[in-house]
């Protein structure tokens, strides 16, 4: 059976207008069957000289086109397969960019990568004002690079340097910048765009109106940009950025970037295009791209996943929550709930309490207004919704209730009593714990098929993973309504079951005891924090126990102590620098020194003589190798018994919750591409060092018995 087309067209008068829509897909992509009806479209073009102009326009709601097509990907084996496909689409656009008649970009919504690529080529430009119209050149978030044609037609729209921004960090703009720095031509209302884009392309076609040139970013810049010496400075400063921030990981920024600089060398014609393919099909088959690529489709898969096993129930709707506790998590929560039109009921003790909940609420929402993603009147809007109370009025109507209190599980036991007879009887209660077993807070619930776990994570207005945890007893209605509910909020969800430290604190623990013990030994910090750094990790273990801080580490350690014994008995440098009342960056005393305004500074040499005991020269190879092969081997534990349900949602996990290198594709697919057997020979080794703290999961030693690995077959 032959699929509909994904082009529709249509003649007005003397314009031909192009209609993208994907049938059965939830957005436009560019795929080789996408780019065969654009030929046709072309072809046409090209043979009736009844046409005059042409409009490219989407049928999709929220976007015109939102990149390449990934999931042909797959067929590229070798680099030169994946120079083949860029040079096909660079020749598609080539056509479309000469084409004998004018072409109007319509654009309303996403117009991302190949999007934007097309839009490119075209004659004129014309977005809508709409919040989800958004531009951008996301391919070296996948280890790829722009490849039909953006590192040349990008920067002569917009000019080096705010196109190298673009290309080099996948950085999104928005529509008004976009109208700013000259990447669209004009700005309208989302129920104006077809009529304007059919007069704009009459006015092209009679020649009424003409196609600006560039606008660039200012006489300055354009100054800077036009002569060799001049562009000499922005490479370079462009190469010593990306090599700063990527640390020489991520290969992706770097051929863009000489991609770029071939364009400005010989010119369109010198073979820039032709350096562009190549170096596009390069990075196609590096290990980071695959890895990237493997993060896209297992984030893309969650989104389907209803957090229970089909038929799973359908969701109850959160219209109205409550969130117990107007702390650091409880104002992060509800900030993220009202702006998306949750109705929300803040509890805390007193009313100072609330009141300084609701200012960090309002200074988050105000942080969106500042980068003018929302008006104020959005946040008057966003802020409207939410009301505080130092009593339970109000509850017997909400559909979920957040409790965000300190980590006491007496403290936690009390709320929940207290607040489970005011609710209906269908409401969920979910407990924002990082270390409490959900079970054990449960012990206090008439109800426990209600209670779960919803584990944020700090700052959660940025970042993107939600823990939702799950016992025995919870019930399937409620996974499910958690899960949709935590979607909805922007989150990306994975469903553990319960256990102390349940996936990610767990393995984050196991991370962090090791690079204490490293200090017990006598490692220096700085030398701890930068084998960490350099194996990939945004911040070493010392610094993000700062951040963190020092007590709440020291919390989390003791709980998990009990549990799982040795591997994570509490190191004595940290016990000590807790004993001290050293906190971190919160209390501007921990293992660095921080200024008046919080700046983190080198490290403090005064907690030296808290810890004890010389400071010696550890081998950087061995310290990351030790930090990383505990947190291995404790996810492989948490797979082993259940906790995760799958490698996957591990992978995930840790690398949007935890900070594991995105580039390793997460620890199961890092296990597999260093071989589990090597893994298990690493742990081994060290536990003849170190008894008991590296004893191989039994998963990982069946594993290599048996030359099995958790992802068999993949690329």
């Amino acid at each position: 059976m032959t699929a509909p087309p994904a082009l529709t067209t249509e003649m007005i008068d003397d314009v031909l207008v192009v209609t993208i829509d994907r049938p059965d897909q939830p957005v436009n992509t560019l795929g080789l069957e996408l780019v065969a009806e654009f030929e046709n479209a072309l072809r046409r073009v090209d043979e009736d000289t009844l046409i005059r102009a042409l409009i490219l326009i989407s049928a999709k709601p929220d976007v015109f086109i939102a990149g390449a097509d990934i999931e042909q990907f797959a067929d590229v084996r070798t680099a030169a397969d994946g120079e083949r496909l860029s040079r096909t689409g660079q020749e598609v656009l080539r056509r479309l960019e000469s084409l004998r008649v004018p072409v109007v970009a319509a654009i309303h919504g996403a117009c991302l990568g190949g999007g934007l690529e097309v839009a490119l080529t075209c004659s004129y430009r014309i977005c809508t004002d709409h919040p989800q119209t958004t531009f951008a050149a996301p391919e070296v978030q996948l280890g790829l690079i722009p490849g039909l044609g953006g590192t040349q037609r990008l920067p002569r729209r917009v000019g080096l340097q705010a196109a190298l921004d673009m290309i080099l960090t996948g950085r999104t703009v928005r529509a008004k910048r976009a109208l700013q720095m000259g990447l669209v031509d004009e700005l309208v209302h989302p129920s104006i765009l077809g009529d304007v884009a059919l007069g704009r392309a009459r006015a092209l076609a009679t020649g009424a109106l003409k196609p600006r040139r560039r606008r660039g970013n200012g006489p300055a810049s354009i100054l800077l940009e036009s002569n060799p010496i001049g562009r000499g400075v922005v490479f370079k400063k462009a190469r010593e950025s990306v090599l700063e921030k990527t640390h020489g990981h991520y290969p992706a920024p770097l051929a863009a970037l000489d991609a770029v600089i071939a364009g400005y060398s010989g010119g369109a014609n010198g073979g820039s295009y032709a350096e562009e393919a190549r170096h596009f099909g390069e990075m196609a088959v590096t290990e980071v791209s695959r890895q990237l690529v493997f993060l896209f489709f297992a984030t893309n898969a969650l989104k389907k996943d209803r957090g229970a096993p089909e038929p799973a129930p359908q969701p109850r709707e959160v219209d109205r929550l409550a969130v117990l506790g107007a702390g650091f998590m409880g104002a992060g929560i509800t900030s993220i709930a009202v702006q998306q039109g949750t109705l929300v009921r803040l509890k805390d003790t007193d009313t100072a309490r609330i009141g300084r909940g609701l200012a960090a609420i309002r200074d988050v929402v105000q942080e969106r207004v500042s980068r003018r993603q929302i008006t104020p009147h959005q946040l008057d809007d966003a802020m409207s919704l939410v009301g505080g109370t130092t009593d339970y009025s109000g509850f017997e109507a909400v559909d979920l209730v957040i409790e965000a209190v300190f980590e006491d599980l007496g403290l936690k036991h009390q709320v929940l009593a207290e607040v489970e007879p005011m609710l209906d009887i269908a409401a969920v209660y979910a407990s924002n714990t990082s270390t409490i077993p959900i079970t054990r807070i449960a012990e206090a619930a008439r109800h426990p098929e209600r209670v779960l776990g919803m584990h944020f994570f700090s700052p959660v207005h940025r970042m993107p993973l939600l823990e939702v945890v799950v016992t025995p007893a919870t019930s399937r209605q409620a996974a499910v309504t958690a899960v949709a509910y935590g979607k909805r909020l922007g989150k990306t969800v994975i469903v553990v079951n319960d256990g102390p430290g349940f996936y990610t604190t767990r393995t984050l623990s196991a991370y962090m005891s090791e690079a204490g013990r490293l200090l017990d030994e006598g490692a220096v910090v700085e030398s701890i924090d930068e084998a960490l750094v350099d194996f990939g990790f945004p911040v070493g273990p010392i610094t993000l126990l700062d951040e963190g801080g020092i007590d709440v580490g020291g919390r989390v350690a003791s709980v998990l102590s009990e549990a799982f014994g040795v591997r994570m008995t509490p190191p004595e440098s940290m016990r000590r620098v807790v004993m001290a009342g050293r906190t971190g960056r919160k209390g501007s005393s921990g293992f660095y020194r921080y200024g008046a305004s919080g700046v983190k500074g080198p490290v403090d040499q005064s907690v030296y003589e808290v810890i004890g005991g010389e400071r010696r020269l550890i081998d950087k190879a061995e310290i990351a190798d030790r930090c990383v092969l505990a947190m291995l081997n404790e996810a492989a534990r948490c797979l082993e018994e259940g906790i995760l349900r799958s490698p996957r949602d591990g992978d995930i996990g840790a690398v949007f919750g935890v900070g594991f290198p995105p580039f390793r594709g997460g620890p199961f697919r890092y296990m597999d591409s260093v071989g589990v057997n090597r893994i298990v020979e690493r742990l081994e080794d060290l536990n003849i060092r170190f008894p008991k703290r590296f004893e191989p999961a039994r998963l990982l030693i069946d594993m290599a018995a048996a030359g099995r690995s958790f992802y068999p077959g993949a690329r």
